[in-house]
């Protein structure tokens, strides 16, 4: 047994036999399949996660794959608030159903379920663990080729709890420019790799501002450590996205399905496999 078990399996993050044993996959609701489940994770809040998250499920969405989202961000979620919907979240007396966007990616989200998306979710840590597991469990998803899991910040109860219970293929990282956030990015990697799950690349938000006029981008947050990040994630797949008003008001719009710009193309094909 691992020095650092906590002879607690839920919670424990020691890669011990112990814990291999006792730890079971939850079941996926019957009535779905889901091929390829893809986590998008940051070391820290406020790093653009969720537009990520938005964005890749756009773009696999426009390359004809049947995209789903599952807003694991209980407490903080930014998913709804990117997307209209065609088709609002609901229920019968067998399962949950996720909402639909515009273009047909299913999304589900506890701001979906709320009475007024401003109501604040004051929960402990184990129910909203709870509540993600239901997300898989208890959701008719339907047919879909991929699923991408927008994470909540850090390696806490709910990080931990998706990647122990649900089969995660792999994981796409989050960060920015500044220095600390390099630190931060490693204890993702160690988590991951303590998990057993791939780093499939790492995504530099605010990475940049181009000039509208002559082209010349301005590096506001000083020297990028993207590739050193990728180096110590032990993965070649990096992307840059900028500063941009132009997506940042499509995203408050919900209108993130009609964003135009090619910085994330090598990655959602290294995702998509």
């Amino acid at each position: 047994m691992a020095e650092e078990c906590t002879h607690n399996c839920e919670t424990c993050s020691a890669a011990c036999a112990s814990r291999e044993n006792a730890i079971q996959k939850e079941k996926l609701n019957d009535q779905s399949r889901v091929k390829k489940v893809i986590a998008v994770v940051s070391g820290k809040g406020g790093v653009g996660k969720s537009l990520v998250t938005g964005l890749l499920a756009t773009l696999a969405r426009r390359m004809d794959y049947k995209t789903a989202v599952l807003d694991a961000d209980v407490t903080g979620p930014s998913i709804p608030r990117m997307f209209k919907f065609a088709k609002e979240a609901g229920s019968d007396d067998v399962s949950l159903f996720p909402a639909e966007t515009a273009t047909g990616i299913k999304v589900m989200s506890v701001n979906l379920l709320l009475e007024n998306e401003t109501d604040p979710v004051i929960w402990r840590g184990p129910v909203i663990a709870g509540t993600v597991k239901q997300f898989w469990t208890d959701v008719n998803w339907g047919d879909n080729d991929i699923m991408f899991i927008d994470m909540p910040p850090g390696t806490g109860d709910v990080p931990l709890t998706v990647f122990q219970s649900l089969p995660v293929d792999g994981i796409v990282i989050v960060t920015t420019p500044q220095e600390l956030v390099g630190m931060v990015v490693q204890k993702a990697v160690n988590m991951a790799e303590m998990m057993n799950i791939p780093v499939l690349g790492i995504v530099e938000n605010m990475s940049y501002i181009q000039c509208p006029d002559c082209g010349k981008k301005i590096f506001p947050y000083g020297e990028s450590r993207l590739e050193e990040a990728a180096r110590l994630a032990n993965t070649s797949v990096t992307a840059r996205l900028p500063i941009n008003p132009k997506l940042a008001a499509a995203c408050d719009k919900g209108m993130i399905e009609l964003f135009e710009g090619d910085w994330l193309d090598g990655m959602i094909k290294n995702v998509l496999g």
